[in-house]
């Protein structure tokens, strides 16, 4: 067992749009409680805390990790950014940049999309940056949770 560590340099939130599996939604609360994230806010269809399947993943961290819901991600976004949030969209494409190349403050949202479609158009041009994991296999995809996992221990890590 790791011992905790001293406070996260930084203010994360986890936005998840459209995330269709509990144990998705489970495993973000889980990894957000071990790595110090701010809050949760799920959009759309996202499920919520209130629901058992979830528990199952998130083994008691649904109550310690503070979730909002939002009908929208757009929604939840332009709150975001009112308070001062960088908006950082975790999706593959053309133009986006490498996680570990990215510059970001010390007050971020990243916003996580649905397990097949990803974040749609209209959330990725109201988002500052888009980042992305390298691929290397030949499904140029993982499980959202684990790109959960790596990216928010990335920006949680003093480098």
């Amino acid at each position: 067992m790791v011992k905790p560590t001293s406070k996260v340099r930084r203010d994360i939130v986890v936005v998840l749009s459209n995330i269709r599996s509990l144990y998705n939604v489970g495993a973000f609360f889980r990894t957000a409680d071990a790595a110090g994230i701010t809050k949760i806010v799920c959009c759309g269809i996202t499920g919520t805390p209130d629901n058992k399947r979830l528990w199952k993943v998130s083994l008691g961290a649904e109550k310690t990790v503070p979730w909002e819901q939002y009908e929208s991600s757009l929604e939840a976004i332009a709150a975001l950014k009112k308070e001062g949030y960088q908006i950082v969209a975790a999706e593959l494409t053309d133009d986006s940049t490498l996680y570990t190349e990215a510059s970001y403050t010390d007050k971020i949202a990243v916003v996580f999309g649905a397990e097949v479609e990803g974040l749609q158009e209209d959330e990725l041009k109201v988002c500052d940056e888009i980042v992305h994991l390298p691929m290397r296999g030949h499904k140029e995809s993982l499980n959202v949770s684990v790109v959960g996992g790596v990216l928010l221990y990335y920006l949680t890590t003093d480098l």
